[in-house]
């Protein structure tokens, strides 16, 4: 089982290094379907991968300058506090029961549901906004929005790991119409490391971290991203995102259904 761990995170990795789309979207319904893992046990364990491998994003980017740490501290400022929230809420209902597993279950299907509409629809929502200055925030309501989407995607990534890649990206550009593209991507990682940190914590605090699997799946998804880093120009970005959505819609509709 181990080997099939590694090769899971290896195939996780090479998709997220082609599209770079946030590896939660991937790894925990592939978890919870394929493997029969608990749905809390498949979050806890990928909010650990993932502040593991986001630390490393988050180097590189600050490195290149492409992080807006004004816009950090406002996502973090309402994400952190839904973190804890969130943690102390699966606590108290009983975080490896049954009926908490049902709850997750359809947390990550309307998680990865909104990520298949950020992947269609990112990069026209920044066209529009960039055409239509007028429908743009600014000042205190930019920063209270900030701050609220924050909330969000605080309380998406601790119940479902999933949340802080393509859906914290759009949520950027539609408050943030002006960043570039790298700044997006930068600034989105560099948030996601201090809630992917906290929500682990909450996890580990929960009992729900399989310690073994982690490590699987970090030893296949370090060479994964790596090889689809560079074979990412080579790949149609259409062709790619394209098949992604019609992967997480169908993995959506399974586990509801």
């Amino acid at each position: 089982m181990t080997v099939s761990y590694v090769i899971s995170g290896f195939a996780v990795g090479l998709l997220v290094g082609l599209t770079g789309v946030g590896g939660g979207s991937l790894m925990t319904p592939l978890l919870t379907l394929l493997y029969g893992i608990h749905p809390s046990v498949a979050v806890g364990t990928d909010l650990a991968f993932a502040a593991v491998t986001k630390s490393a994003g988050t180097m590189a980017h600050r490195y290149k300058g492409t992080v807006r740490w004004d816009v950090v501290r406002q996502l973090s400022c309402g994400a952190l506090p839904a973190a804890v929230l969130s943690t102390l809420l699966l606590k108290h209902f009983g975080a490896l029961g049954h009926g908490i597993a049902e709850i997750i279950r359809y947390s990550i299907a309307i998680s990865v549901s909104l990520t298949v509409i950020a992947l269609l629809f990112k990069a026209k929502l920044q066209v529009w906004l960039n055409n239509h200055p007028e429908k743009q925030l600014h000042g205190a309501r930019l920063t209270a929005a900030t701050v609220a989407c924050g909330l969000l995607l605080g309380t998406l990534v601790t119940v479902s790991s999933i949340g802080a890649g393509a859906v914290g990206a759009t949520l950027l550009v539609l408050l943030h119409p002006r960043l570039s593209p790298a700044e997006i991507a930068g600034t989105d990682i560099a948030y996601a490391v201090p809630l992917t940190a906290v929500a682990a914590f909450g996890h580990w605090w929960l009992g729900s971290i399989d310690w073994p699997l982690l490590g699987a799946l970090l030893l296949g998804s370090v060479p994964g991203i790596t090889i689809g880093s560079l074979a990412a120009r080579a790949v149609p970005e259409k062709f790619l995102r394209g098949l992604l959505a019609i992967t997480l819609t169908s993995v959506a509709l399974k586990l509801v259904w």
